[in-house]
């Protein structure tokens, strides 16, 4: 099949959202698909047109960044082109040029799938709030144009009042994960590098994002000392220059500057050093405060390395904790019931480590592609040319 996908951003910027859009993307590409993502060009230094990991990727210049999104003049007649060029089109949602690219590939007579991967909820501010209210009637707008809905898990889409409308089209795949095994002599790398040799650590994999719930963490962290002294968090992910997120970095920088002696910023580190960053980890904290987060890809990598980890109990993110028992999970926003379960995970790792074996099996990365192909062939009709 030739099939298109768009997102606005895509790599090498990184978020859940582009991660799982790479993952499919390369995926279905590795299968012998035709895979092409358009996308926007938000930094001039990256090429308009490039082939990366099977994958053509197109990115539009943009005009200007606005909060989270781009405005790109020249995106329609990219679109239409592109379109033309695929036999279906797969629209990662939030975007906001998802109405425009359902409207036109029924102009075209293709097929399309939104992939709704959650629901957006912005920083602060009178822009914001006007972006997001402009979105709700052009995503259903987008719902009720498209041939199907793909929703991360059963338990995100009863919660979802988006998803809700449009229970008809919806199916439920889950996001491929990164099932690669670690890497024992870069475990001992990274470990060397960054002085993690002392413990125990508490492990953060995620975008420095006010729906994260970073401070939840660091409010946490004064009762897990009582009973852990020499613990540390460890960062990973993009920390600094996060697009749309100055206020919230700026808003955290003093609990920040408090507990500098027990955190450590990694690099942004690539998805295969990721393995050995949370075998080294003795757990994992997800602290996502409301729906932006749907499902939260660490988890399941976590628990495949034997990583157990405490999640905020939210719909979509304690899904897998709820299939493995590996880990706990805490009301969000809850910054002494995260600290009472981080200490209690830590007291007695081998009992909530102890499926990992299980994780792997349930979390397989081909189950996802399967499903999006067999999807994508049943509304091409069967067609594979």
């Amino acid at each position: 099949m030739r099939i298109l996908i768009a997102l606005t951003y895509y790599r090498p910027h990184v978020s859940g959202l582009t991660i799982y859009a790479e993952r499919l993307a390369r995926g279905l590409a590795a299968r012998g698909h035709r895979v092409t993502v358009l996308t926007s060009r938000f930094d001039p230094a990256l090429p308009r047109r490039e082939h990366r990991d099977g994958v053509d990727v197109v990115r539009v210049p943009i005009a200007r960044k606005v909060s989270k999104g781009v405005l790109m003049p020249s995106f329609p007649l990219h679109a239409w082109q592109a379109i033309g060029d695929h036999q279906i089109v797969n629209v990662h949602m939030p975007q906001l040029e998802a109405t425009l690219l359902t409207e036109m590939a029924r102009l075209r007579g293709r097929p399309i799938v939104l992939t709704y991967q959650c629901d957006l909820r912005m920083p602060p501010g009178l822009l914001n709030r006007l972006v997001e209210r402009a979105l709700v009637p052009l995503n259903a707008l987008a719902a009720a144009r498209c041939d199907a809905i793909v929703t991360t898990s059963d338990d995100y889409a009863a919660h979802s009042r988006f998803l809700a409308r449009h229970a008809a089209k919806l199916q439920t795949i889950p996001p491929p994960i990164d099932a690669r095994g670690e890497d024992p002599a870069q475990t001992r790398a990274l470990a060397d590098r960054w002085r993690l040799t002392e413990g125990p650590l508490i492990g953060f994999a995620a975008r420095f994002a006010a729906e994260k719930g970073v401070e939840v963490l660091l409010a946490a962290l004064p009762r897990v000392v009582e009973r852990f002294p020499t613990v540390r968090v460890v960062f990973t992910g993009a920390h600094r220059d996060t697009i749309g997120e100055e206020a919230y970095l700026e808003s955290l920088r003093p609990a920040l500057e408090r507990h500098r002696d027990r955190l450590v910023f990694l690099d942004l580190l690539p998805d295969a050093a990721m393995p050995s960053f949370y075998a080294l980890c003795d757990v994992l904290a997800v602290t996502s405060l409301n729906s932006t987060e749907a499902y939260g890809l660490v988890q399941p990598e976590a628990m495949q390395a034997g990583t157990p980890v405490v999640a905020s109990d939210l719909p979509g993110v304690r899904e897998a904790v709820r299939r493995t028992g590996m880990g706990m999970l805490v009301p969000p926003g809850d910054a002494t019931a995260l600290a009472d379960a981080l200490i209690a995970v830590l007291g007695d790792r081998a009992r909530y480590a102890a499926n990992a074996a299980a994780a792997r099996a349930q979390f397989a990365p081909e189950h996802s592609l399967q499903l999006y192909e067999a999807l994508f062939e049943r509304l091409c009709g069967g067609g594979s040319a």
